[in-house]
């Protein structure tokens, strides 16, 4: 082969890579995602979709973080992150008081960071990807203003999570169109199903002016515990309205224990989280600790809206049928 010719294609085969990132991206760049309650199948699907990006580009990602709810311990996974020098890092923010500071400390030692599934604005983060939660709080009064004009409600949530918080505010304006239905009382379940369950059988049995109507479950841990509890009561009178599509709440669904839940995706949150840290990371900002939330010509979005919907009886199938797609 002439040196003409080699050098013909020595330069063919830098566009080639060129064009398909082959040259881009190394397994030496490592990525985190860091969760509270890692155990739950929400938190599982986030994964799978960070590492199907981590797959593509042929970087390395990790996932650390807590079994159960424990901020705290969220904390320390992140700061373990921070000291491995990652080449970017995906959170959810389980509690903002705790976490904040650790976020901040992430952006000053230079190390890019998104948050996922719940945001904490107050902290240097770039941005965030995942549901409008004030959004999704509205929704899930849909079907409780379609069936009730008054009604005693219970609601379970973590208090203190930002996500959960604003879904609580959603919820309450929603039901402002009508103050016949009041919620009776908010319930912290703090990550524990059983404090659901319990609360749940407790409540069940009230009857008279007390007597409860439905129940809203603001995160993923409780819907099934308050479902397993109306099955048992044989309550079918009492609506419940869930969260997220793990397998056992569909199975609820189809069974006519939980009236709908709200979806969202969080297989697309780690997935499109893993792929702007990239692009962060190979197209670093001149300022990484700027707020690029009050910059007019900023690279960066405030927010990704990664989307929910209503699952119920009537679309269920389409549900179940899609998650034994994705395992």
């Amino acid at each position: 082969m002439t040196k003409m010719k080699k050098a013909a294609l020595g330069l063919m085969t830098l566009g080639v890579a060129a064009l398909c990132g082959c040259e881009r991206h190394s397994n030496k760049e490592v990525f985190y995602l860091v969760t509270a309650n890692a155990a739950l199948p929400y938190w599982q699907t986030a994964a799978a979709g960070f590492n199907h990006a981590a797959a593509q580009y042929k970087v390395t990602a990790k996932v650390v973080g807590p079994d159960g709810y424990d901020a705290q311990a969220e904390l320390d996974a992140l700061q373990k992150a921070v000291a491995a020098k990652p080449a970017g890092i995906l959170i959810s923010v389980a509690d903002a008081s705790v976490l904040q500071s650790g976020i901040n400390a992430a952006i000053d030692a230079g190390v890019p960071v998104i948050t996922i599934d719940s945001d904490d604005p107050g902290s240097h983060r770039l941005y965030f990807v995942g549901t409008n939660n004030l959004e999704a709080g509205r929704l899930s009064a849909k079907p409780i203003l379609e069936k009730f004009s008054n009604a005693n409600l219970i609601v379970f949530t973590i208090k203190g999570q930002p996500n959960t918080d604003d879904r609580l505010t959603g919820l309450r304006a929603a039901l402002e169109a009508k103050p016949g239905i009041k919620i009776v009382d908010v319930i912290d379940v703090k990550g524990d199903p059983r404090v659901a369950f319990d609360r749940a059988q407790e409540l069940i049995g009230a009857t008279g002016a007390k007597k409860i109507d439905g129940f809203v479950c603001l995160e993923s841990v409780s819907g099934k515990m308050v479902s397993d509890a109306i099955k048992r009561a044989n309550a079918t009178d009492r609506m419940l309205v869930a969260w997220d599509v793990n397998q056992d709440t569909l199975d609820a669904i189809k069974g006519g224990t939980i009236t709908a839940s709200i979806a969202q995706k969080p297989y697309t949150m780690g997935y499109v989280g893993l792929k702007s840290l990239d692009e962060i990371f190979h197209a670093p900002p001149k300022q990484l600790t700027k707020d690029y939330g009050v910059d007019s010509f900023s690279p960066y979005p405030v927010f990704v809206d990664t989307g929910t919907s209503i699952v119920n009886k009537d679309n269920v199938d389409l549900y179940i049928a899609a998650a034994a797609q994705g395992k």
